[in-house]
């Protein structure tokens, strides 16, 4: 278990991408000793304990969890300039195990994490295995970026009629997001860097289709991730 943490956010930059000039705070080496966390999650079980991830999870402890809410905080005050909050959220160790070919066609597709607009994700990558980091999307025949609860059926409506014309995307992880969705933006997964975007813009993990995806901790693509909003 990680009782205390050593942090940095000193070297956080902030970056807007897309036509709807959405913000994404970039740190790179926020964790002083980030092999530790490695460590700490190689000692957790895993599980499939969501039907669209693919891949395994188990949730970090709560201290960790604690200094997360924390980072999202200060960095959300900081960088974004909104008041001073508390947060609270959930997070996970996670590893991308599922082969190129195993994927169901919702996951061949980019996607958002909810209409809540006040909630943040984060995505810190904790590992070297070759796979990339996040990319985000804009839905072509729409230009949607971020899906809201008002969006939502027109952006559905748009998806089923282009599957109807175009067909469904490969069984493997997604690339530049054709037919649908292009990229506009691709960060990658330097070790023991994170990013925060909002959970309403369309994303994905970047996966080498051609690269092993093993389930160890310490081999395969392990990150830390987690949704948070305002307490």
């Amino acid at each position: 278990m990680v009782d205390q943490v050593a942090l940095d956010l000193s070297n956080t930059i902030v970056e807007t991408v897309g036509h709807e000039a959405t913000k994404i705070i970039r740190v790179a080496n926020i964790f002083g000793a980030p092999d530790e966390i490695v460590e700490t999650a190689a000692k957790h079980p895993y599980a499939h304990i969501n039907p669209h991830y693919p891949g395994i999870r188990a949730a970090v402890d709560p201290s960790l969890l604690n200094t997360l809410c924390e980072v999202v905080s200060n960095l959300v005050a900081d960088q974004l300039g909104q008041p001073k909050r508390t947060w609270q959220g959930q997070a996970w160790y996670s590893i991308v195990t599922h082969d190129p070919a195993q994927l169901t066609p919702i996951q061949r597709l980019p996607h958002f994490d909810g209409f809540d607009e006040n909630q943040l994700a984060i995505m810190i990558y904790l590992n070297r295995t070759g796979h990339g980091g996040t990319a985000f999307y804009r839905q072509i025949s729409t230009g949607y970026e971020r899906i809201s609860e008002q969006r939502f059926p027109t952006f559905r409506s748009a998806l089923e009629q282009g599957v109807r014309d175009q067909g469904l995307p490969p069984a493997r992880y997604i690339t530049d997001g054709a037919p649908h969705y292009e990229k506009i933006a691709d960060f990658g997964a330097a070790y023991n860097s994170l990013i925060l975007y909002p959970g309403t813009l369309l994303h994905s993990g970047v996966i080498d289709n051609d690269l092993p995806l093993p389930s160890d901790p310490k081999t395969g693509r392990l990150t830390l991730n987690g949704f948070f909003r305002p307490g």
